[in-house]
């Protein structure tokens, strides 16, 4: 590749060369064996004699950093290893810009870097069953498109065919209405809420959360400069009457509220909509996976009760197909609809191309809805073989909460602090066990998540079977100590 060497305003030219080639070599911005360009060449990108390049190479084969082959070039060396001296970087002596406060508060998430041979962390597909063969054939036609070898930049909504079949799809399977033009395609959940807060909060703006909730959001509001406000939940979601009154932004999971799993009731729901109407609130819907549901009767999405244009319904495919595709949407009210279209162009112009028109094809011609059937039956199977297991095996230390929707149940420690919690998920990840855990916020009470999503079914029982271990281990322990 093309090297970078500044000669304005330098007198010792040769000298000059030298000194930045083995500056970058000792950065590791040029890799031992790399090429370095030819001599010919780099003196004319820097229009010095070549002579002036030689010499500056001859010092740098001289000091042991370079080796020279006749016929094929200069290289760096591969003897540096070990050897090669500690860099100094301007980095050290610079001073230190002052960042906002609010980001010491935020914590990059680690616990997906390492994997677990017995997955149980919530929010994660099984990578095994997405339809590799079919997805190539659909992205090697987009590729093959009109609209990608024209090179031009998308509507910041998305791909008029991927928003029409989404619609037709969320019409058919979830019974939210809206047509493409409703319709924004966004590069995963997270940016549709960062779009969504960008249109509706100035700095100071309530907005209400689910206690516990989901933690990125509130991050994410936060950080945009709006006061986050938890409100508690209970068997029936979300506690309509504790919702404060100036919140201009309700953030909810309805169909399978995160973490604890429960939907919630029509009643509620029918509560939070006239709540939403009486203090000209904004609801956001987020149903990340309710497509995976396991019995009972499905309740009406909070956007198809919705007749007044206040729910903002989100979805996203990193459940039902893969986190790193990282593609979602949401459905604004038509009000929205103009200052969402600008966010989402003042954030990123709009999401790539080719995974949205492959995404089209996949959706239009029955592959993603014959995916999710396939799916479904594995995932009805592990969710049905976790919560017996759960029931039998761990009913002296955990409370299930009952759910059948999405990719995991969750329960609540009937005797173990949050210390206790931690230090069981740490041994079982020593023994190859994953495991989520959640704070229930001002209770002494602790709760963990299982998903079923990324574990082979035929590793649930010895994955319980090992964390069934680690909870004897700790309780046990914890009695003796006492």
């Amino acid at each position: 590749m093309a090297f970078h060497v500044s000669l304005v305003g330098r007198s010792d030219l040769s000298g000059e060369i030298y000194r930045q080639i083995r500056q970058a070599i000792l950065d590791e911005r040029l890799r031992p064996g790399e090429r370095l360009p030819p001599t010919r060449e780099l003196a004319a990108e820097l229009t010095v004699a070549r002579s002036t390049v030689m010499i500056a190479y001859e010092s740098l084969v001289a000091e042991g950093f370079a080796t020279s082959h006749t016929g094929a070039g200069t290289f760096v060396s591969h003897q540096l290893g070990a050897k090669r001296p500690a860099s100094k970087t301007r980095r050290s002596t610079v001073r230190a810009i002052r960042v906002r406060g609010v980001w010491e508060a935020i914590s990059l998430p680690t616990f997906f870097v390492r994997a677990a041979r017995f997955d149980f962390r919530a929010g994660l597909p099984d990578a095994s069953l997405f339809p590799h063969r079919t997805w190539r054939r659909v992205v090697a036609r987009a590729l093959r498109s009109r609209e990608m070898t024209a090179g031009v930049y998308e509507n910041p909504a998305g791909n008029w065919e991927l928003r029409a079949a989404i619609a037709r799809h969320i019409g058919i399977s979830r019974s939210v209405s809206g047509s493409p033009d409703d319709i924004i395609v966004t590069s995963g959940t997270q940016q549709a809420l960062d779009i969504i807060a960008r249109v509706l909060l100035a700095p100071g703006d309530v907005v209400a959360v689910e206690k516990p909730g989901y933690s990125p959001p509130k991050d994410l509001f936060k950080a945009l400069g709006a006061r986050v406000i938890g409100v508690p939940v209970d068997s029936a979601g979300l506690v309509v009457e504790a919702l404060p009154a100036e919140a201009r932004v309700v953030y909810v999971t309805p169909s399978h509220q995160f973490p604890l799993g429960m939907a919630m009731s029509l009643s509620r729901r029918r509560a939070l909509l006239a709540w939403a109407e009486r203090n000209n609130a904004v609801v956001v819907e987020d149903d990340y996976d309710s497509e995976f549901r396991f019995g009972g009767r499905p309740l009406e999405p909070l956007q198809t009760l919705d007749s007044t244009g206040r729910v903002v319904y989100v979805g996203t495919f990193s459940k039902t197909l893969l986190p790193t595709l990282r593609l979602a949407f949401m459905v604004v009210p038509s009000s929205l609809r103009e200052a969402a279209h600008k966010a989402k162009f003042v954030t990123d112009w709009h999401t790539a191309t080719i995974v949205q028109n492959a995404l089209a094809q996949f959706i239009d011609e029955g592959a993603f809805a014959r995916h999710i059937r396939r799916v479904g039956c594995i995932y009805s199977e592990r969710h049905e073989m976790l919560t017996a297991a759960i029931k039998s095996n761990f009913g002296h230390y955990l409370d299930l909460v009952p759910s059948s929707t999405g990719l995991h149940i969750a329960a609540y420690a009937r005797r173990a602090s949050v210390d206790d919690i931690d230090a069981i998920a740490s041994r079982a990840f020593d023994l190859g066990v994953a495991i989520q855990s959640f704070p229930l916020e001002g209770e002494p009470q602790v709760g963990i998540m299982l998903g079923y999503g990324a574990i082979e079914t035929a590793r649930i029982a010895e994955g319980l079977r090992r964390l069934r271990r680690c909870f004897d281990e700790r309780m046990s322990r914890r009695s003796n100590a006492a």
